[in-house]
């Protein structure tokens, strides 16, 4: 009998940070869930990254994911923007990880690669692909469809992390 996975994806940012939930029968994925946490940006820098933790934390409850995904950092915005976002991102990477959640990491150019077919693709595409990939997909942003799309590349990707681990 095959196993099902569960998958969440995350998109982090500080300001949107995108998450979905998919279901990986075999080679068969499903949509279960997507959204975005926004925290207060009014708020000072630590109680958006409580924001962030517990809104992750909540999620984590509700759909009780198997394994996490999470994009990794690519910012050409500049030194502080770089620091700001690294800070959400450890954030998302840690609130799983403290619960035991084995935590995947995927370059943007791997993840639009494992979806669009080139490393270089635009959001349209990725969105465009994700609901391909997933027809009953209901995301209202693209931070949305890209947790999606870091979902499915580690769907792909998940398999041989495991080979290797084990080698």
């Amino acid at each position: 009998m095959v196993q099902t996975v569960r998958i969440i994806g995350i998109d982090p940012g500080l300001r949107r940070c995108g998450w979905g939930v998919i279901d990986v029968t075999g080679s068969r994925l499903s949509f279960v869930a997507s959204g975005v946490l926004m925290p207060d940006t009014t708020m000072e820098l630590a109680d958006r990254l409580v924001a962030i933790h517990n809104g992750i934390n909540e999620l984590l409850d509700r759909f009780r994911p198997d394994e996490a995904a999470v994009e990794e950092t690519f910012v050409n915005a500049g030194a502080r923007s770089a620091l700001l976002l690294g800070q959400a991102r450890g954030v998302v990477l840690m609130t799983p990880a403290l619960r035991g959640t084995p935590v995947g990491e995927y370059a943007a150019n791997l993840i639009k690669k494992s979806v669009v077919g080139t490393g270089h693709a635009e959001k349209e595409q990725i969105q465009a692909m994700v609901k391909i990939l997933l027809p009953q997909a209901n995301f209202k942003t693209a931070d949305a469809a890209d947790a999606l799309a870091i979902a499915i590349c580690h769907a792909h990707h998940r398999t041989m992390r495991k080979l290797a681990a084990s080698a």
